[in-house]
């Protein structure tokens, strides 16, 4: 079983961290995603992240929104989303 599914084996539906409202947002594009298993590993992966307070997948617009402390390191958030096996293309317009 992955880690967004949960013991009944249906998959979570959100994919918010937190609700942060303070702090740097800065929108990505992935390349990639397909579903809520994307959604849920993407999310997990950039939450993982140093300074990260809260990530907001969009699967359909190709998007992660970060809330950040900081200025994200757009390097370690690139890996992040390498290792859970999807492509930052780099930062949304």
């Amino acid at each position: 079983m992955s880690s967004c599914c949960t013991t009944d084996g249906s998959c979570h539906s959100g994919t918010t961290t937190g609700t942060a409202t303070d702090g740097i947002r800065t929108v990505y594009a992935v390349s990639g995603m397909t579903c809520s298993h994307c959604e849920a590993a993407v999310t997990e992966a950039v939450s993982a992240v140093d300074g990260v307070l809260s990530v907001d997948v969009d699967v359909d617009a190709g998007r992660v929104t970060v809330i950040a402390t900081e200025n994200p390191d757009d390097a370690l958030i690139a890996k992040a989303v390498d290792e859970a096996g999807y492509e930052l293309t780099g930062r949304a317009s």
